[in-house]
C-alpha cells in the first residue's frame, strides 16, 4: 500500500482569501444607501483582497477593475513626461480608483488613467469592470445618464470652444501679420514711386551733361566720382543728430560759395550718404563752374537713387522674413512631427506677435538663448502654440511695460523653455486652478481659459514633457520641460496623417482632456498639476 506524500502545501497551506462581509462593504460611504441584496450581490461578484507594498496598476494598462480602499495607506499618481509625480497619498477608507469610467463602454479607452501604489499592506474591495459597469446601468440609470451628459458635455464644449479660441487666435494673429505687412509694404510702394522720378531726373542731368562742352575724360571722371558715392552711400556711417547737422551746414555753405542753388536742400542727402566737403572739392575739381552745378544734382540723383534701392531692399526682406516667420510658425509644408530648433520656434513667435509686443508701451524683451542645445523631436506648429498662449498672457499682466524674458537651457536629459515677465504674479488662491479647462482670469469675452489647459496637454500628453510655473510678485516663470529624445509612448503615437488632419487630433478629442483635475477618485482631493514644484520693441539677445 503506498503511503500520501505529505507536501509543503500541505504542512503550510495558503490562507484563503478573506471573506467579502456586506455588513463592511455597506459602512463604506460610497454603498451606504444600498439595499442588504445589492451589497449580497456586489459580494458575490467582487472579492475581498489583500495587496503588499507595490504598484498594484499602472498608468495606461487595460482598465480590469474597480477599486475601493478597506484599509492601508496608497499613493495616486500620474505620469508627467519622464516623471511619476504623486498626487495624493491616503489611507481613508472607501476611496475608490481603478476602472471608474467603465460605465462609458468602448466610447472612450477603458485604460487606467493614473497609478496605483500601496504604501502599506492594504486590503481592497475588488469588483471587476464589467460587473461595475453593470451596477451603474442597471441600480443607477438616471445617475448614468447623469455623468454620460457631463462627461461628453464638458467634452464637446472643450473641443467647440476650443476650435473657436483657435480661430480667435488666428484672427489675431493674421490682424497683426497683416498690419506688421503693411508697414514695409507702403514703404516699398512709396520708394517705388520715389525710385522713378529720381532715374527720370538722372537720366535728365546725364543728357544735359553730355550735350554740353565736356570731354571724354571728364564724363569718365564724373562717372567714376558717381561710383565712388554709391561705394560711400553703401558704407555710410550712422551720425547722431548734432553730428549730422553740423556737416550739413558745412555743405550747404560750400554749395552756396560755389554757387550751387538750394544747397539747402542737397544737403542733408549727401550727408546721409557719407559724402563730405573734401568729396566736392574733387567734383569742382573735376568740371568747370558752369557745369558745376548739374554735377552736384545728377549725383545727388544717384545718392538718392542708392538710398532708395537700400529702402526697398530693406522692406522687402521684412516682409521676406515676416512670411518666413509666417510660414515656420504655422508649419504647413513640414511633417507634423519632426526635429526641430526651439529657438527657432520662439523667434517665429515671437515676430508672429510683434503687433501685440510694440503696442506694450515700456516693454523689452529679453531672449537669453543657449545656442548650444540640440534640436529635438516634437510637433512644432503645436510648441508654437504653446509659445503664443505663455508669451499672450504675459503680455496681458504687464499691460504698461516691464520684461518678458525668453530663457532656454539643459536640465539634465531635458530642453528647459523659460517664459518669464514681471507683472504682479499668480495669486495663491488660483494657482491650483489655472490648468483648469475654462479657467480664466480675463474679462468676459477676452479669455476662453483652454489656452493653458490645451498648452498642458500638448507639452505632457503629445510630447511627454512638463509644464509647471513659479510665481512671485514682479518674477513669474512659466517651465516647458521637453525630452531630447522622445518616449516610446510618444513615438507610438506619432502619425503624420492623423496628427496633420485635426480629425483625430488627441488635443481636442482626448477622452480625458484633464486628467490631473477630473479622475481623481472621490474621497481624494484633486490636486492640480500646478502642485508640481512651483519652485519690435526692446530686443535684448543675451
Amino acid at each position: 500500500m503506498t503511503r500520501p506524500v505529505t507536501t509543503d502545501a500541505d504542512l503550510h497551506p495558503r490562507p484563503a482569501p478573506p471573506a467579502c462581509d456586506p455588513r463592511e462593504i455597506g459602512s463604506l460611504f460610497l454603498f451606504d444607501k444600498l439595499t442588504p441584496e445589492q451589497l449580497g450581490w456586489l459580494c458575490g461578484r467582487g472579492s475581498v483582497e489583500v495587496f503588499p507594498p507595490g504598484f498594484l496598476y499602472r498608468e495606461g494598462e487595460p482598465a480590469t477593475c474597480f477599486y475601493v480602499l478597506l484599509d492601508g495607506t496608497v499613493v495616486l499618481s500620474r505620469q508627467v513626461g519622464q516623471d511619476d509625480v504623486e498626487v495624493t497619498r491616503t489611507d481613508q477608507r472607501g476611496v475608490y480608483s481603478g476602472a471608474f469610467q467603465a460605465y462609458l463602454g468602448d466610447r472612450v479607452p477603458q485604460v487606467y488613467n493614473n497609478s496605483l501604489r500601496v504604501v502599506s499592506t492594504a486590503r481592497y474591495f475588488v469588483l471587476p469592470a464589467d460587473d461595475f459597469a453593470h451596477v451603474m446601468r442597471e441600480w443607477f440609470p438616471m445617475a448614468l445618464h447623469l455623468l454620460e451628459g457631463l462627461f461628453f458635455g464638458i467634452r464637446n464644449t472643450q473641443e467647440v470652444v476650443g476650435q473657436r479660441e483657435r480661430l480667435l487666435a488666428l484672427g489675431s494673429l493674421s490682424a497683426g501679420l497683416t498690419h506688421e505687412l503693411n508697414n514695409p509694404a507702403a514703404a516699398a510702394v512709396r520708394a517705388t514711386a520715389a525710385l522713378r522720378e529720381r532715374l527720370a531726373g538722372m537720366r535728365h542731368k546725364l543728357a544735359m551733361l553730355a550735350s554740353g562742352r565736356l570731354d571724354r575724360s571728364v564724363m569718365e571722371s564724373l562717372i567714376g566720382l558717381q561710383e565712388e558715392a554709391v561705394a560711400m552711400v553703401a558704407k555710410a556711417p550712422d551720425l547722431g543728430p548734432l553730428e549730422a547737422a553740423d556737416r550739413e551746414d558745412v555743405l550747404s555753405d560750400w554749395f552756396d560759395d560755389n554757387g550751387v542753388r538750394g544747397g539747402w536742400e542737397l544737403a542733408p542727402t549727401f550727408v546721409q550718404g557719407g559724402m563730405d566737403q573734401a568729396f566736392f572739392d574733387r567734383v569742382s575739381a573735376t568740371v568747370d563752374p558752369t557745369g558745376l552745378e548739374g554735377a552736384v544734382r545728377w549725383l545727388a540723383y544717384t545718392v538718392e537713387t542708392e538710398q532708395l534701392l537700400d529702402e526697398i531692399h530693406d522692406s522687402t526682406t521684412r516682409i521676406s522674413t515676416l512670411v518666413g516667420a509666417a510660414k515656420q510658425y504655422s508649419q504647413l509644408d513640414r511633417a507634423p512631427y519632426q526635429t526641430v530648433d526651439v529657438h527657432e520656434l520662439l523667434t517665429s513667435t515671437l515676430l508672429m506677435l510683434s503687433g501685440k509686443i510694440k503696442a506694450v508701451p515700456g516693454l523689452t524683451v529679453v531672449k537669453d538663448f543657449d545656442r548650444t542645445l540640440p534640436p529635438i523631436p516634437a510637433y512644432a506648429a503645436e510648441l508654437n502654440q504653446v509659445w503664443t498662449n505663455l508669451i499672450d498672457n504675459a503680455l496681458a499682466v504687464m499691460p504698461t511695460g516691464g520684461t518678458l524674458t525668453l530663457r532656454t537651457a539643459r536640465d539634465h536629459e531635458q530642453l528647459l523653455v523659460e517664459i518669464g515677465d514681471t507683472g504682479p504674479g499668480v495669486p495663491a488662491e488660483i494657482r491650483t486652478r489655472i490648468f483648469e479647462p475654462f479657467f480664466t482670469t480675463k474679462p468676459i469675452g477676452q479669455g476662453t481659459g483652454l489656452g493653458l489647459d490645451i498648452s498642458f496637454r500638448v507639452v505632457t500628453s503629445k510630447h511627454g514633457g512638463d509644464l509647471r510655473f513659479e510665481s512671485v510678485p514682479g518674477d513669474t516663470r512659466f517651465q516647458v520641460r521637453l525630452p531630447f529624445r522622445a518616449p516610446d509612448r510618444v513615438l507610438a503615437t506619432a502619425d503624420p496623417v492623423a496628427a496633420g488632419s485635426g480629425a483625430t487630433d488627441p488635443i481636442t478629442t482626448d477622452p480625458t482632456p484633464a486628467a490631473p483635475r477630473t479622475e481623481i477618485p472621490a474621497g481624494i482631493p484633486a490636486d492640480s498639476p500646478t502642485d508640481a514644484p512651483t519652485d519690435h520693441p526692446d530686443l535684448e539677445d543675451r
